[in-house]
């Protein structure tokens, strides 16, 4: 409610008037806060959505004159977002999902942690993108698994970075029987994994 956000804003207030402090105020899903007002005047939204808005773009008006504040949000749905809010930001910046290089990463950072906790045992070394570089991408006994990841890491492209933080250790709920795999079992139930994701966003996109 509005009364909810100017609480929430005053709070903000109070930890900005330390001068010595920088704050960083993160609102994740802005558009559940403002959502644009002419869906809200056609009817479709309820009037306290309306006084949400109103609320928020007052509050952020009060407190961008303090040097010591920066606020950030995030959104899926810019579309949902009201015009008097977008114009309030100085910056707008894209972030797409994550490239093959970044999921090559978030697979690797996952799979080094499950070796941590010996649910993919013997540990093995996994070569980097920047390794594989070096190496042309040749095939050998060394590089062989690293090469998987990285085919699989291109696979999961256009999956969000959430879905991907999920994805190893559904591979191991789902298409692992044993507590303790080797990294050739893992990779091999990572890629049933991404498959099965694809096919839900498939399906799930027949019925929108």
């Amino acid at each position: 409610s509005g009364k909810l956000v100017t609480k929430m804003f005053e709070k903000i207030h109070d930890l900005i008037s330390d001068k010595e402090a920088i704050i960083f105020v993160l609102i994740d899903e802005v558009e559940s806060l403002t959502a644009a007002r002419k869906a809200s005047s056609s009817g479709t939204e309820p009037s306290d959505a309306i006084r949400v808005v109103n609320a928020v773009l007052t509050q952020i008006d009060h407190i961008k004159r303090y040097p010591n504040v920066v606020v950030l949000t995030t959104s899926n749905i810019t579309e949902k977002i009201d015009e008097a809010f977008m114009d309030r930001a100085d910056i707008r910046q894209y972030i797409g999902p994550p490239s093959p290089a970044a999921i090559f990463k978030i697979y690797l950072s996952c799979i080094e942690e499950l070796m941590k906790c010996q649910i993919i045992y013997p540990k093995q070394q996994l070569l980097t993108l920047r390794d594989l570089e070096m190496i042309g991408y040749m095939e050998n006994n060394i590089s062989k698994l690293s090469l998987q990841l990285n085919e699989i890491s291109r696979k999961s492209e256009g999956l969000s970075g959430r879905v991907l933080r999920k994805l190893p250790f559904l591979a191991h709920a789902l298409y692992l029987q044993s507590p303790t795999v080797t990294v050739e079992q893992f990779l091999q139930a990572l890629t049933l994994a991404v498959d099965e994701q694809h096919k839900g966003k498939e399906t799930l996109a027949h019925f929108i």
